[in-house]
């Protein structure tokens, strides 16, 4: 999978109207790796991946048009037919022969093909068969890029930027995905609107971010179609909009965002730039909940508290407050609802919530 640490710069806070405590303000993700994507498509949030790992491309695959991205684990290039070194590296690599496809790369790079280059330092960096080796990984990515090869220097960019391989430097990086943005680059457009977004490496600039971000969520990067609802639900960068907060959300929400998933469940049960739908937002937050989310399990929680999209339950939501408040979520509210079962349903409630984390222990 694929993003990193998440950053912690809030562009909104969305406010469930069941519940007086505000949700976890809206964060932009963080430096996300890979070139494939997920497809445009609005409707119910499905459950599936985000955004995975780094990857050089011989010839770019993207997610098919319809559902959410498929079959890209390992690689973004596979080709079936092996007919030369450098494709018979790509074909092994997909198949995870990743030492055959090592030999096979270095001698594609011996005869100076750019993507061979850049798949070996993919090797090193994952440690694919061979022993982790950043720097060494960086050193292949460098000739890859003096070659020509886009991903190279994709793959530069996020090393500079984590420091890893190489000590940490934002102003290379964003000169790295600058380089790859303008050449269509959707990953490196999103990640250069994160800089332009901190003011890391490139001048804080709101209104070069949204066009960034704008670029990489309407080609399917689904962290950037996330960011981008925030950043129209929030006015940055862009015109508040609620519509287009809605829709840009719901499609991160589709392609497997759980983060997204959540704040569209907040949309809908708001009716606040899409339809009111309080039955389709609890949905979302079972989903989520069982997922092991404490924010989703507290709104779960008091949904069935109120009776909010669901028939209501005291006992149900007893046992979810009591999960999230493993999980680290306080409720003053639902301490009282909790404090006021009987004695029967509390143990009824605490035993239910006990069998769901051994039960997400095992998974």
């Amino acid at each position: 999978m694929l993003l990193y640490t998440r950053r912690n710069v809030a562009l909104i806070t969305l406010v469930l109207l069941i519940a007086p405590v505000s949700m976890a303000a809206a964060e932009t993700s963080s430096w996300s790796q890979r070139t494939t994507v997920a497809p445009r498509k609005d409707g119910a949030p499905q459950s599936g991946p985000a955004v995975p790992s780094p990857v050089p491309s011989k010839s770019v695959r993207t997610a098919p048009a319809t559902g959410a991205a498929k079959g890209d684990n390992v690689s973004a290039y596979g080709k079936t037919n092996a007919g030369s070194d450098e494709d018979a590296a790509y074909f092994a690599f997909d198949q995870g022969r990743y030492l055959t496809a090592l030999d096979l790369a270095q001698k594609a790079a011996v005869k100076g093909d750019p993507q061979a280059h850049t798949l070996i330092g993919r090797i090193y960096e994952e440690g694919y068969a061979v022993p982790k080796d950043e720097a060494v990984a960086a050193q292949w990515y460098r000739k890859g890029a003096d070659l020509g090869d886009i991903e190279a220097v994709f793959a530069l960019g996020v090393l500079a930027v984590q420091g890893r391989g190489m000590p940490k430097d934002e102003t290379a990086a964003a000169r790295y995905f600058e380089a790859a943005a303008a050449k269509g680059h959707a990953v490196a457009n999103y990640n250069l609107a994160l800089l332009f977004l901190r003011g890391q490496g490139k001048p804080e600039n709101p209104y070069r971010a949204y066009m960034h971000m704008r670029y990489a969520a309407e080609k399917g990067v689904v962290a950037a179609q996330y960011d981008l609802g925030t950043l129209y639900a929030a006015g940055a960068g862009v015109d508040a909009n609620a519509f287009e907060a809605g829709k840009w959300i719901a499609r991160a929400a589709n392609a497997g965002h759980t983060e997204a998933a959540i704040e569209y469940a907040v949309l809908l049960f708001k009716g606040h730039g899409v339809e009111h739908d309080e039955k389709r937002g609890a949905r979302l937050f079972r989903e989520a909940a069982e997922k092991g989310v404490p924010v989703a399990q507290n709104r779960l929680a008091r949904c069935y508290a109120h009776g909010a999209g669901v028939a209501k339950s005291t006992k149900e939501a007893a046992k979810w407050h009591l999960i999230a408040k493993t999980g680290g979520i306080a409720d003053e509210q639902l301490d009282k609802i909790v404090a006021g079962l009987s004695r029967a349903d509390r143990q009824a409630a605490e035993k239910a919530a006990s069998e769901w984390r051994d039960r997400a222990l095992l998974q």
